[in-house]
């Protein structure tokens, strides 16, 4: 049976932890002796929390190596203050269930603390949404970012159609929006949102950054709050 990636993390760390040599080179079986296997069985709980630090470290070091770049916002993609020292990035896509899930929570941080910034990062990824996320773009050079939002979550499935509404129910400009929705700027926008959340590790949507700290998937509002909370800042911020 193949080893897993996760199992040989677990191998990796103990062997560090217990100041066995050569851990590389350590089989399963070579961790099998008596003080491993009680240690083991006396704190599971700690194998879970190895490779979650052992993940959150090299996520670090990814967005390390992305830099300020994934902090700096498409011009308007903002909520929150926008001049705040403290900083959450989220890569969205307007038909994903766990995004729209996850409004109430960011509006929620928003409300608690007057000094978060969001930065929206547009990574369409569903049938329909990519129209969604261009108007939405244009929507921010409109400055209605934030009001076609949280509209756009409300109308229902994304697509051309439910994006142009939206943009005619908030007074947007909707000819200009059209155009700027395809324009060149968008569109690399949209390349490097992409790109930066492969550097940095996220396979799907939401994808987060709070401050320093690289997160994948749903957490909540409270798990959202604590990484806030014990996060190093933006890094270049």
């Amino acid at each position: 049976m193949a080893i897993s990636f996760r199992t040989t993390l677990l191998v990796s760390l103990l062997a560090l932890i217990f100041g066995f040599a050569g851990a590389a080179a350590w089989s399963l079986s070579g961790l099998a002796d008596d003080r491993t296997r009680a240690y083991m069985m006396e704190n599971p709980e700690i194998l879970e929390e190895m490779v979650t630090a052992l993940q959150t470290k090299q996520a670090r070091e990814r967005l390390a190596d992305v830099g300020t770049e994934a902090y700096t916002p498409f011009p308007g993609a903002v909520m929150g203050n926008p001049d705040g020292s403290k900083v959450l990035v989220e890569f969205t896509d307007y038909n994903c269930g766990y995004c729209e899930a996850s409004l109430p929570d960011v509006t929620r941080l928003i409300a608690e603390d007057p000094d978060l910034k969001v930065v929206l990062r547009e990574m369409p990824q569903f049938d329909g949404s990519e129209a969604a996320s261009r108007m939405a773009l244009a929507a921010a050079m409109q400055g209605k970012y934030s009001e076609f939002h949280a509209a756009m979550f409300r109308m229902g499935p994304a697509n051309a159609q439910t994006a142009e509404q939206v943009a005619q129910s908030i007074g947007m400009d909707v000819d200009r929006a059209k155009r700027d929705a395809v324009s060149n700027a968008i569109t690399a926008e949209l390349e490097r949102n992409a790109s930066l959340a492969q550097a940095l590790g996220f396979t799907g949507t939401p994808g987060w950054l709070a401050g320093d700290i690289p997160i994948n998937g749903y957490v909540g509002f409270d798990q959202m709050k604590e990484a806030l909370d014990r996060a190093g800042p933006a890094i270049g911020g």
